[in-house]
């Protein structure tokens, strides 16, 4: 599994950022997949998404500093995928950090989770991006 990390600084309270970050504005806002469900049980927020025929559930659970979520089964782009969202204030402000470890489960995995890493980078900005768009 490769890892990568994104950090921004949001200029609003950790309160308001933690509002907006949810599960479905968080798989909306990374850009790569469409909402198509979301269940809350026990265990976590599970929330379904597609794109181009492929179809993907995530499981989230609510941290104390933020949101944790992972792949769920083995239908989806990754063999493995974490992702820890962390809410810290900052100044006047909040400091939000996207650490995501992934792999393809492919041959030649230096390449490929190389490659996957890459494209969870930008899903990561896109969603930072919104974030502070949205506070």
């Amino acid at each position: 599994m490769r890892e990568v990390e994104v950090s921004r600084f949001v200029r609003a309270p950790p309160r308001a950022v933690e509002r907006v970050l949810t599960p479905a504005t968080v798989v909306e806002s990374e850009g790569s997949f469409t909402v198509r469900d979301v269940t809350d049980g026990e265990d976590g927020t599970l929330v379904t998404a597609g794109a181009r025929g492929l179809e993907l559930t995530l499981r989230f659970e609510e941290r104390p500093d933020g949101l944790h979520y992972t792949q769920a089964g083995s239908a989806g782009p990754f063999d493995a995928m974490t992702t820890d969202l962390t809410v810290a204030a900052e100044d006047e402000g909040t400091r939000v950090t996207a650490r995501s470890a992934v792999s393809l489960g492919l041959p030649v995995p230096a390449l490929t989770d190389r490659i996957a890493t890459w494209k969870r980078q930008g899903e990561l900005k896109r969603l930072l991006d919104a974030l502070a768009a949205a506070t």
